[in-house]
């Protein structure tokens, strides 16, 4: 039905091209492409043992957009499913644009010296993907991604309006190493200690990052795993949710963290070596977290003994037929199966999977449109049904427990 170009071989990229080599039928032909050749060559020769499948692959630098461009060029996919590091996706853009190609990702852009992201550089695009006739979909991950997708399947089914939007994200999971990020440490370090922000009453409200002794956090009793203490943190989909969701009031994004976790962080930010600009070394420029992320665990090799399980989903409240009520839609991963299946673990799978979801929603036309999209002002009810028959399956009950009020 379509074929694809996956840009990124780290943990996630692997999920995607696994995910689309089970489906033959709608991804006839697939290319995973990265800076690292080698890492294609091994997602190749895994998915030729697991799938019995051939793959293409690829190297390419994604922020090279005339490199980019020849290679979209000389492949002609339907779809772009960018899976590269946030950095990337202008550039990634840029070069689907110029090749007049469709464009995916999972996560927002960020500029590479300031630890800061926000939809309005992908927003800003919406003028050229409408003048190509072209569709973008922003953030097809879980969160954002399947967090959106559930707000706007209880827009359209559950409430007349949401009043009030709380994403948890639980990783109730041990990988056995006294730390490690679940996903690129660089991104992952910049997003965890930004400054928190949620949306309320029409305007955003600031409060200290996670590490800091004023954090906002409290204990929330997950399905399965149990209580956990969960952190306020802003998260990129609070951005579009909060323009794309009538009625709401307040929206807010729940993390947990380990005790052990924030203290590696609080020690790593005391004494620099997760700041993002250059420092000198033995005579030579060093950006510190660089040297930390080659340091760390590489987040696509933490399968292999993870266990435990992830909890993902949104509580809403809201009126349906003059009656308040609340609903917690959510879903629950395992570490272990997720690493029997694709041979990566539960974070990565919860992203790689909605971004197959997402493009199979393009390539079989589900989804249709010129512009740039965020995952609520598409239709949910497809890309519901697909969760549950590809691996992520959600469970829906009405709630009835606390939340900070």
């Amino acid at each position: 039905m379509g074929k694809v170009l996956i840009i990124g071989a780290g943990g996630v990229g692997r999920v995607v091209a696994h995910k689309c080599a089970q489906l033959p039928s709608v991804f006839t032909d697939i290319t995973l492409a990265s800076r690292t050749l080698s890492k294609c060559e091994q997602i190749r020769a895994e998915i030729k043992e697991r799938a019995q499948r051939e793959i293409n692959v690829a190297q390419v630098d994604a922020d090279n957009v005339p490199e980019l461009t020849a290679l979209i060029k000389r492949i002609k996919p339907d779809l772009v499913i960018n899976v590269a590091l946030p950095y990337q996706d202008l550039s990634i853009m840029d070069a689907c644009l110029e090749a007049g190609v469709n464009y995916l990702d999972t996560a927002n852009y960020e500029p590479k010296d300031v630890a800061h992201f926000e939809y309005s550089w992908q927003w800003a695009y919406n003028g050229r993907f409408k003048a190509k006739g072209l569709m973008a979909v922003l953030g097809s991950g879980f969160d954002p991604g399947v967090s959106n997708v559930f707000c706007a399947y209880a827009q359209k089914h559950l409430f007349d309006e949401i009043n009030y939007i709380d994403i948890l994200d639980c990783n109730a999971g041990s990988h056995g190493h006294p730390f490690a990020t679940n996903f690129n440490p660089e991104i992952n370090i910049r997003e965890v200690t930004q400054v928190v922000r949620h949306w309320e009453n029409g305007k955003w409200i600031e409060t200290p990052p996670i590490i800091d002794q004023g954090s906002v956090h409290f204990s929330f009793d997950y399905p399965i795993v149990g209580p956990k203490e969960s952190y306020l943190l802003y998260h990129e989909e609070l951005e579009s949710l909060a323009k794309n969701i009538k009625g709401l009031k307040r929206i807010r994004f729940w993390m947990t963290f380990s005790e052990n976790y924030l203290t590696h962080l609080r020690v790593m930010q005391n004494i620099g070596i997760t700041r993002i600009d250059e420092v000198e070394y033995d005579g030579k420029k060093i950006v510190p977290i660089k040297f930390l992320k080659t340091l760390l665990p590489d987040p696509a090799t933490l399968g292999t003994n993870y266990t435990g399980k992830t909890v993902i989903g949104n509580v809403m409240t809201g009126i349906k037929d003059g009656k308040r009520r609340s609903v917690y839609i959510y879903n629950v991963c395992d570490h272990a199966e997720s690493f029997k299946e694709v041979g990566a673990q539960a974070i990565s799978y919860t992203t790689g999977v909605p971004a197959m979801i997402g493009a199979m929603m393009m390539l079989t036309g589900k989804w249709k449109g010129s512009g740039v999209f965020n995952m609520e002002q598409l239709d949910p009810d497809p890309f519901m049904d697909a969760l549950s028959k590809y691996g992520l399956p959600w469970q829906q009950s009405e709630f009835d427990g606390d939340l900070p009020g």
